[in-house]
C-alpha cells in the first residue's frame, strides 16, 4: 500500500514524490505512466520538461499498484479491470486503504501500552 498519504491542497507531485508514495522506483512509475496512458496522464513542466502528476493520476497509480503488486494481477489484467469496473474498484481500494490505516493506528496504540 501507499507509504505516504497525499498532501491536502497540493496540486502536483513530482515523479520522485509519486515513487515515494507508492514505495517503488521512479522507473516503475515512468513505465506504468507509459503503459496506462488512458488512466495516468502526466503533465510536463515548462522549463525542464519533467513529469508531474495531479491527484487523480496519483490515485490511479495507487490503484494500479494495488492491482499489480498486492493482488498479483498482470498488467493486461489490471488494464482490463480498470476498463470494466473502475468505480467499484475505486470504492473497494478506498475501503481497504482506510481499514489498513485504522489497523496501523490500533497497532501503534497496542505497542505503546
Amino acid at each position: 500500500m501507499a507509504t505516504t498519504e497525499l498532501q491536502p491542497g497540493k496540486l502536483f507531485y513530482s515523479i520522485s514524490e509519486v515513487a515515494g508514495i507508492l514505495g517503488e522506483k521512479v522507473s516503475l512509475v515512468r513505465f506504468w505512466t507509459d503503459y496506462f496512458p488512458k488512466f495516468v496522464k502526466a503533465k510536463r513542466t515548462r522549463n525542464k520538461n519533467n513529469r508531474i502528476y495531479d491527484e487523480a493520476a496519483v490515485k490511479n497509480l495507487q490503484l494500479i499498484h494495488y492491482l499489480v503488486k498486492e493482488q498479483g494481477m498482470t498488467l493486461e489484467g489490471a488494464a482490463r479491470r480498470l476498463e470494466e469496473n473502475k468505480e467499484g474498484l475505486d470504492n473497494r481500494f478506498e475501503v481497504i486503504t482506510k481499514l489498513q490505516g485504522i489497523r496501523a493506528e490500533l497497532q501503534q496504540i497496542y505497542e505503546s501500552m
